[in-house]
């Protein structure tokens, strides 16, 4: 049964090592935004031994582009939503082996470098609801620094302190558990059944295709 936890940074691997996929985490703290560009500076520095601006040792990652706007002296999130975190499997999963990194938060699925990843250097993946923009918004509390801003607004590392950041799901654990392979396994299985119920043999295509008849230069269905 999944439980409700709540987590403030920095985060160590006794936090993420009791999750398990299916429970509900709100995130207190810092967190660091990075889309595809800062993915891949901060990759490069890391391979050529360069040292980062900011510090993602037992921290977490938030796979966001947020609109930011200045305000006085300070800035102001005006929406943060996630961007969808698939496309980041291979080198976010890098990002964990090198920097130590402990949460990852997301949109939708990662592949399976990010599932042995987590299993190894003890890190999670958590994932948050597509078109809540506003509502994580409104756990910002502060954004402390931003980084690289030359890449863009979405693109930059925006460092933010938040407040019960969440709900968030936890889609992948440090035992090497995904939701989604369980969900879509679990999902196989119902199918399964369901055509064996019903005399459907699932090794054949059904699928029937309507005679094209040719009228002239006209071709109709």
């Amino acid at each position: 049964m999944s439980k409700e936890v709540y987590i403030q940074t920095p985060v160590s691997f006794e936090d993420v090592s009791s999750l398990e996929i299916g429970d509900i985490v709100y995130i207190t703290g810092r967190v660091y935004t990075m889309r595809d560009m800062g993915h891949e500076r901060a990759l490069k520095m890391l391979k050529n031994k360069e040292k980062l601006p900011f510090d993602l040792k037992n921290g977490i990652l938030w796979h966001c582009g947020p609109i930011i706007r200045q305000k006085d002296d300070k800035w102001e999130v005006v929406v943060a939503g996630s961007t969808s975190s698939s496309r980041f499997t291979q080198l976010t999963a890098e990002l964990v082996k090198l920097t130590g990194l402990r949460c990852v938060v997301g949109k939708g699925n990662m592949g399976a470098e990010m599932v042995n990843a987590g299993k190894r250097y003890g890190a999670v993946y958590l994932i948050s609801t597509g078109g809540a923009a506003s509502l994580y918004a409104n756990s910002v509390e502060e954004v402390e620094e931003v980084h690289w801003l030359d890449l863009g607004m979405p693109e930059a590392i925006w460092v933010m302190r938040v407040n019960e950041l969440g709900p968030l799901i936890v889609g992948i654990d440090t035992q090497g558990n995904s939701l989604t392979n369980k969900t879509m396994a679990e999902v196989t299985t119902k199918l399964n059944q369901i055509a064996r119920k019903s005399g459907v043999d699932l090794s054949k295509t059904y699928v029937w295709w309507p005679k094209q008849k040719t009228i002239g230069s006209e071709k109709f269905y």
